[in-house]
């Protein structure tokens, strides 16, 4: 069974939002209708309400890049995502490519955790195989890392994603908002939402841990 074909059973079983999109079946002659979920009720009047409406799932790579005001989403998993749209799709695999372009690969992972067969790579993996001017980037202290998860991660920081990975394969990240987070913002149940999972630390993890290191690099340095 394919990744859209398990994605379309999930929702017969009940699953309807995932991040910030509410996935509504059979409306208005379409398989499948995405909108904000702060939009579901103009979406469900008389030609949606007057929502802009997109037809087939390539107008989700631009609705994601922006947030409301503007300012780039760097990361997709950003609870930012802009509202005032409707998307129409006709089947399964528009559904699933829709998705790819609001959370990349967000399904795929989801069914992969599902199942056990995920693959996860912790902190300190990632960081030893970085390169050019992000190599200084695994001297980051025990400490340093796990302050950073609280800083830059989790719901308050506007990341809708549950951490699966650790610092290494020893040490758990400490206990946090950030690390208890399940990676369903609308605070639906389990049921009912797919949770949005950071299987590893992403690029602005990566690009913030350098910048940790140097300035404990830097800390050493002058009290030398």
């Amino acid at each position: 069974m394919s990744i859209a074909q398990k994605l379309s059973q999930a929702i017969d079983h009940g699953i309807h939002r995932i991040g910030q999109i509410e996935i509504q079946r059979g409306q208005g002659g379409h398989a499948f209708v995405l909108c904000h979920e702060d939009d579901i009720e103009i979406s469900q009047m008389t030609d949606f309400g007057g929502l802009e409406t997109h037809a087939g799932p390539e107008a989700a790579r631009d609705l994601s890049t922006y947030s409301e005001d503007g300012v780039y989403r760097f990361t997709k998993g950003q609870t930012n995502l802009r509202r005032g749209w409707v998307m129409l799709l006709d089947s399964d695999t528009d559904l699933r490519l829709a998705l790819d372009h609001f959370y990349p690969a967000s399904v795929g992972v989801w069914l992969a955790h599902r199942d056990g067969s995920i693959e996860i790579e912790h902190l300190r993996d990632k960081l030893n195989r970085q390169t050019g001017m992000y190599r200084s980037a695994k001297f980051i202290s025990e400490s340093g890392a796990q302050e950073l998860v609280q800083k830059i991660c989790g719901p308050a920081h506007q990341c809708a994603k549950r951490i699966l990975w650790k610092i290494d394969s020893e040490t758990d990240l400490a206990d946090s908002e950030a690390s208890r987070f399940n990676g369903i913002w609308s605070g639906l149940p389990e049921t009912e939402a797919i949770p949005l999972l950071c299987r590893e630390a992403c690029n602005h993890f990566v690009s913030e841990c350098r910048k940790v290191s140097k300035a404990e690099n830097d800390a050493k340095k002058s009290s030398v």
